[in-house]
């Protein structure tokens, strides 16, 4: 398995064509079995040439999501080097959980192609269909006080922007949003939705499970969300491939993680966190469970609060955990 997404890469990487003798000759196996290899990726999709006398040469990627197209595209030192990839599963999430009792190391990343009960928060459960999103978790063990982990909702929705935004940056495609704290918004529609789940003794955190949902090509929604959800293919006018984006997350992600463990806060990011809040300066109704409020939002402060104005002028500081803010008149 390892060699094939050696080999993906190494096709990917040539701008020729890379012949069967130095493929077989850089692994150190037959040319029989650079054949086989080359037969299973195109029997998956893979357009590879092969070309006698010249080699092969990768044409185009399919819209594939195996451990191996994983491993190939992603190009980190920690973040999603460790794959644990599934056709289906119950909830990244969950398995990540287990990986990160089971001793998995910093940077595990669960993928998933169909959950049959994924999660979202306040315990909310939905199935998700096959072929169409991005279904992942990632493992993390910072050194951190656990009162700070709730910032790395924060980090993952910019990381998640920012990968977006690499990947679907022509013309066309419209301005990717954040909504307080952890929602990517295009067009004011949900996005991408992240669910950050901990494990950790009174001072110490055993690990934290940061779960990322991306509507990347879907086109129909159940009734209930279709007013306040969208997909990229639906935002952008065309489809956009899954693993590539997974890599794009996941670079950013490593930078951000580590340019926020320098500070242990938000101060690092917050200007560029900030430039995509879709809530900053806004009326916004503050949910809680006590009571249900109008106020001005003037942005966030570096432990990732939410500044809100009340009517009466008050300046007050919301926590994610506690409450939901929604726009005035809708969803944003």
């Amino acid at each position: 398995m390892k060699m094939k997404s050696e080999i993906l890469k190494l096709l990917r990487e040539t701008d020729g064509y890379v012949s069967g003798q130095q493929i077989s000759g850089q692994f150190g196996v037959s040319r029989t079995a650079v054949w086989k290899v080359i037969r299973q990726l195109q029997e998956e999709g893979y357009q590879v040439e092969a070309v006698r006398n010249k080699g092969y040469h990768i044409v185009d990627s399919p819209d594939v999501m195996t451990k191996e197209e994983l491993s190939s595209l992603i190009n980190t030192r920690w973040a999603g080097r460790n794959i644990l990839y599934y056709d289906v599963t119950d909830s990244t999430n969950l398995r990540i959980k287990q990986a990160g009792d089971e001793g998995a190391p910093h940077g595990t990343l669960a993928v998933a192609d169909r959950q049959t009960a994924g999660r979202g928060r306040r315990g909310r459960t939905w199935e998700s269909p096959a072929g169409s999103s991005i279904y992942m978790s990632i493992l993390l063990r910072p050194k951190i006080a656990p009162n700070k982990a709730s910032m790395l909702t924060l980090v993952m929705a910019l990381s998640v922007a920012e990968g977006i935004r690499q990947c679907i940056s022509q013309p066309g495609c419209p301005e990717l949003q954040i909504k307080w704290p952890n929602d990517v918004i295009i067009n004011g529609k949900k996005v991408v939705g992240i669910l950050t789940e901990m494990s950790s003794q009174i001072d110490y955190i055993n690990h934290v499970t940061v779960g990322v949902g991306i509507n990347v090509n879907m086109i129909d929604f159940p009734e209930e969300i279709a007013q306040t959800a969208t997909s990229l293919r639906i935002e952008c006018g065309h489809t956009v491939k899954r693993a590539p984006l997974i890599a794009a997350v996941m670079e950013r992600l490593e930078k951000n993680y580590e340019t926020f463990l320098e500070t242990e806060d938000l101060s690092g990011l917050l200007d560029r966190y900030s430039a995509l809040l879709v809530n900053r300066d806004r009326d916004v109704q503050i949910i809680g469970a006590k009571e249900t409020y109008r106020a001005h939002a003037i942005g966030i402060n570096n432990t990732g609060e939410l500044i809100v104005r009340r009517e009466n002028g008050d300046i007050e500081k919301i926590n994610a955990g506690e409450v939901s803010v929604r726009g005035v008149y809708g969803y944003v």
